[in-house]
């Protein structure tokens, strides 16, 4: 009612449309009333031979229209008295419903949603302070590692979506104590945050309040980590630079399990299946790599689908890839008797372009070997690249000398330019090996499907190394599209590897056992109480594996 209020003295050429419908609802209403009144009034002197205040007849319309009873006035004895109280009757319901739709619910509909009520107690937690990358990826993370949060959201419409959808979520400003505060900050044990400009300005106010806060922030340029490390932030991370350097070190660097320098190197390596490779049209569980008593077939990659592990039924088609665990030694021995089938690797000397000169493609050149030569791609010749042009041209990329390249990594900003070039780069090539970053999660498919050889999503990066750092897991590479855990060997006390491997339908294997500084992968290894195990899986079937299990 207070818009009516707001309505005194106000010409009508000045009155919103919802304003203009108030004013006609309530003048409608009391010219209903007063008519129905006049009516009732008269029939109950001329009709009922009951004659009557007029307003005792007001009395009983409002008491009919509102259905709150009749009064003393029924029954009625003419048939014309009793249509018209059916007719109030039905008239006050219509103006009932009409209220409801252009008073209360709008009403309710503006009044302001304290999201705060829907946080639970929180302690030793998690505050997000703005995350600018796909929030869904990072909270959906959290929630699997059933890690305590509140991320604080600056766009309020954005914060009531993810609230309703279940998130522990709140509207406010990172930048000001008393926001923070509603977050319990004094009461949280890490600050993410993902502001840009507004980074510093957020760490130290967080740091006010609490002092003992593990801050870890997300930067668009490794130029910025000093000065974010002066404000107190404890690790900053450039997701783009990050990626670029994964990217190019990808085929040359193996991923270690065991972090004692005398110890045995389980590597997991990706096989690509050419096209005119023999394994095509085999099937996964008459192909050599299944069969081998060391190595373990973690996972495969068809047309563009994870399977974790493959069915022993899945055929191998050309550009499968096959994730193999086990010694490095008996993968590259595995690789060479395998005919037509190329270890993705970059071979030494060879030559890898980079499509995107920015801080991807920069931290991507840097991290290649001293013996691997790069040709950077870029529109923007201030970026000072090796060539200057359109990385989506097939004039641009033999410029850059792809058909002589071992490797593509594509490093550009756009999804929609990253798709593009990659299926260019795949016309040109049926050769060459193709490494994408892209923004969006939803696009790794659509990436595969072009062309694309391995491919990385920023989204998906951050939210996995957030995951990394809360729950302080033994992850082996934590932007890996495979994950690699240690754990207590003691649920598998006298099984041996062969048992271990048999449910397919988990999503997670183990790969080796850890005794005495050495990894056995042999299948038939008993395990022992005192070992450990390495498990690998997809990022669902890890956090389900570690529900179960302890990790160390």
């Amino acid at each position: 009612m207070r818009e009516l209020r707001n309505l005194r003295g106000i010409h009508p050429k000045d009155l919103s449309r919802r304003q203009r419908l108030l004013v006609v609802f309530a003048v409608s209403l009391v010219l209903v009333v007063l008519f129905y009144t006049a009516v009732y009034n008269w029939g109950m002197r001329a009709l009922e031979d009951r004659p009557q205040s007029v307003f005792r007849s007001f009395q009983t319309v409002v008491e009919t229209m509102t259905t709150t009873g009749y009064g003393a006035d029924s029954p009625w004895a003419t048939p014309a008295m009793n249509v018209l109280m059916v007719t109030i009757q039905v008239t006050g319901v219509v103006v009932g419903f009409v209220t409801l739709r252009v008073l209360v619910i709008p009403l309710f509909e503006r009044t302001p949603l304290n999201l705060d009520d829907r946080l639970t107690t929180k302690d030793d937690h998690v505050v997000v302070a703005e995350y600018r990358r796909d929030t869904d990826v990072l909270l959906e993370e959290l929630e699997e590692l059933d890690v305590e949060y509140v991320l604080l959201d600056p766009d309020e419409t954005e914060a009531k979506r993810l609230s309703d959808a279940g998130y522990q979520v709140i509207n406010g400003d990172p930048e000001q104590r008393d926001d923070l505060d509603r977050a319990s900050i004094e009461r949280a044990s890490l600050l993410i945050t993902d502001a840009g400009d507004r980074t510093a300005s957020i760490v130290l106010t967080a740091l006010e309040a609490n002092e003992d806060l593990r801050v870890i922030s997300f930067t668009e340029s490794t130029r910025r980590k000093s000065a974010l490390t002066e404000v107190g932030v404890d690790r900053s991370v450039a997701p783009h630079a990050l990626i670029g350097q994964r990217l190019a070190e990808k085929a040359t660097t193996p991923v270690r399990v065991d972090e004692r320098p005398d110890s045995d190197e389980v590597d997991v390596r990706e096989i690509l299946v050419r096209r005119d490779s023999p394994l095509h049209g085999v099937r996964v569980r008459d192909s050599p790599v299944a069969d081998h008593p060391n190595l373990t077939l973690v996972a495969g990659w068809f047309d563009g689908e994870l399977r974790l592990p493959p069915s022993p039924d899945d055929v191998l088609t050309p550009n499968t890839v096959l994730v193999v665990a086990g010694p490095e030694r008996e993968i590259d021995e595995m690789t060479n008797e395998i005919a037509a089938v190329r270890s993705r690797r970059i071979t030494a000397p060879s030559t890898v372009v980079v499509a995107g000169a920015g801080e991807g493609g920069s931290a991507a050149v840097e991290a290649l070997p001293a013996d691997v030569s790069a040709t950077t791609i870029d529109e923007l010749a201030e970026r000072e690249p090796d060539v200057v042009g359109d990385v989506t041209e097939p004039e641009t990329l033999r410029e850059a000398g792809i058909d002589d390249a071992s490797a593509l990594v594509v490093t550009v900003d756009d999804d929609s330019t990253a798709l593009l070039t990659v299926a260019m780069a795949r016309s040109l090539s049926d050769e060459i090996e193709i490494l994408v970053r892209v923004t969006d999660g939803e696009k790794a498919r659509a990436a595969f499907r072009a062309g694309a050889d391995y491919v990385l999503s920023i989204q998906r990066v951050c939210a996995r190394l957030v995951a990394s750092e809360v729950h302080g897991e033994r992850v082996v590479d934590p932007i890996s599209q495979i994950r690699l855990v240690r754990a207590d060997a003691t649920p598998f006390a006298g099984e041996s590897l062969e048992d271990t491997r048999r449910d397919v339908e988990r999503g997670w294997t183990v790969l080796g056992v850890a005794r005495d500084g050495t990894v056995h992968t042999d299948e038939r290894t008993v395990i022992e109480g005192d070992d450990d195990v390495f498990v690998a899986g997809s990022d669902d079937a890890i956090q389900r594996f570690e529900r179960t299990v302890d990790t160390s």
